[in-house]
This record gives C-alpha cells, structure tokens and sequence, in this order.
C-alpha cells in the first residue's frame, strides 16, 4: 500500500460520515486542502471517483458507497489493534475526544478534566460543547457527558457527580413586590423567566412532591437559552427563574435571591460519562475513566462562583 494509504482511507471515512470535506479536515486535525488532495490523490490512483462534489454537497458515489462499506470494518480492526497495542504503555498517549454539553463541561473540567492533563502529559483532550444531544458514534467521539437522564440507554454510563438540584428563584424585590407562589400552579400568575431549549423547543418546568408530578409552560416576559443571562435576569427583578444549584448557590447563601418552593423541586441524578460497548476501550479513555472511579468518593461539584453559568 501506499505509504500514506491509511491517512488516504481516514479521509475517506470521514468525508463520508460528515458530508463535508471541512467538517472532515476539523475531525482529523488536517487542513481542508490536505484532505482534499489526499482524497483526490486516492481516487487518481484508484482510477474511480468515491464522492459527487457539487459546491453545495458532497455524497458517496455508487463505487464509493462500495468502497467505503469494505474498507470502514477493515479500518475499524487496524484501530482496535492499535488501541490494544496502546493499552501496554506504562503512560497513555493520544486524544481523547469528549462532546459535553456547557453546563456539565463547567462541573467536571477542573476536577477531572484539568486532573486527567496533569496525570496524563502525553494525552489530549478534545473537548467538544453542544447543546444538542448527539449520537458520539457517529459523530466520532471517544466518549460524551450529560446528565444521566439523558444518557442512551444503549451506552455505559459512569457516575462522575453527586446528586444535583433545581432551584427556584426570586429576588428579594419581586417577593416583595408580588408576593411568593406556594404551588408550582401559582406560577401560572407571575412573570417567569422562559428557558428556550437548543432543539428550539421551550422547557417546561417540572416539579414532584411525594409522588405528584406536574410540567409547567410558565408564562413570562422573556425567554433567554443562556443560565448566566437567566441568573441576570433575576437578580435585576425581571421575574422568576428556574435554574441549577450551581448557577444561584452562592446568591442564595448572600440572601440576593430567596429560594422558592423548595418541596417541590427533589435531587436528581447528576452527571456521567458515557461511551459504547467495545471489545477494546482506548487507553486514554481508560485512564480517564480509572480517574472518574478514583474520584468518585469526592464531590466533583465546585462552589458556586458568582456570575458563572
């Protein structure tokens, strides 16, 4: 095979599961032009076109769709061999890729994130924010960390915090001024700040007391997708707001903000690694895992810092 063969053979791979030579070149850490001629020079040699390019889309040709169904499962060994060839080293090497969504990014970073770089000089993070739940597979990631609930059922799940909260909040000034609901339905009566979900959809907010549960589409004058502005936005009496502990603790210990129905807002599951089944898991997610487990018996939750989301 060529020397280069199996960089050539990546760049196919990834253009196919991204559509797109420069989401492609983003994923394997190359230049758009490098990708391209890599691509290009495969497919000279070749003698086919693997992919239809159109200045808007790019797609797998009939050879190429051939092309790639024989060589993806091929490629797929050639890394597990290398992955347990890694697995031998005194000290893990490579990257590891992690898509987060912001909030739990923030929770975990320092404590394990900053941790793992310390522990590991050889290895790097990828670390990826999105607010939309992806499928990592897919997408190429090592691993993903959400809140537990929104983890795949068909993924292993590894805790990486304690239990978490919601809060709801006012101002001393908008208690003062409209008085404090004692149902979640009172709600219904008082201006809200509305959180605006990144599928677009608006989040209803849930409530439980000993076994009764309700969602609510609270009514409210603005609706924001930012926690920090959300925070914001309370504090200057705009309305009510509906966020995480970690957002508002600090406001809530210095009396900026008054916690309201706190029996209808009961701890949920906090945040977790997780990753697909493999016969080989990489080194380097390994170690970041044997890193979550040795910490597991300290709070990952930082305090609260003031104006942080």
């Amino acid at each position: 095979m060529h020397r280069s063969g199996l960089v050539e053979l990546e760049a196919v791979l990834a253009v196919a599961r991204h559509g797109s030579f420069r989401a492609a070149a983003v994923d394997l850490g190359m230049s758009t032009s490098a990708l391209s001629n890599a691509v290009a020079g495969l497919e000279a040699r070749l003698g086919v076109r693997l992919f239809n390019r159109t200045t808007r889309s790019v797609a797998l040709s009939e050879a190429g769709e051939q092309f790639v169904a024989r060589i993806a499962p091929a490629l797929g060994d050639i890394r597990g061999a290398m992955e347990a060839v890694n697995l031998l080293r005194d000290t893990p090497a490579g990257t590891l890729r992690l898509n987060t969504s912001v909030g739990a990014a923030r929770i975990v970073f320092e404590p394990i994130v900053l941790a793992f770089l310390k522990r590991y000089p050889q290895m790097q993070v990828d670390l990826v924010t999105d607010g939309r739940l992806i499928d990592i597979v897919a997408e190429g990631y090592d691993a993903g960390i959400r809140l537990a609930e929104a983890v795949p059922r068909d993924m292993i799940a590894v805790p990486m915090s304690g239990e978490m909260r919601t809060a709801v909040v006012a101002s001393p000034a908008y208690v003062a001024a409209h008085g404090t609901p004692a149902t979640p339905g009172d709600l219904m009566q008082h201006r809200c700040i509305r959180w605006r979900l990144a599928s677009g959809a608006r989040y209803r907010w849930e409530f439980e007391r000993h076994g009764e549960a309700m969602t609510l589409d609270v009514p409210g004058p603005i609706t924001l997708d930012e926690p920090s502005l959300m925070r914001d936005a309370v504090l200057a009496g705009v309305g009510i707001g509906y966020l995480s502990e970690l957002h508002v603790g600090a406001d809530l210990k210095q009396g900026r903000l008054v916690r309201l129905l706190d029996a209808w807002t009961p701890p949920y599951a906090g945040i977790c690694l997780y990753y697909p089944t493999r016969r080989h898991v990489p080194a380097g997610l390994r170690a970041f895992i044997e890193l979550i487990r040795e910490k597991s018996h300290q709070s990952v939750r930082p305090e609260p810092v003031e104006g942080s989301p």
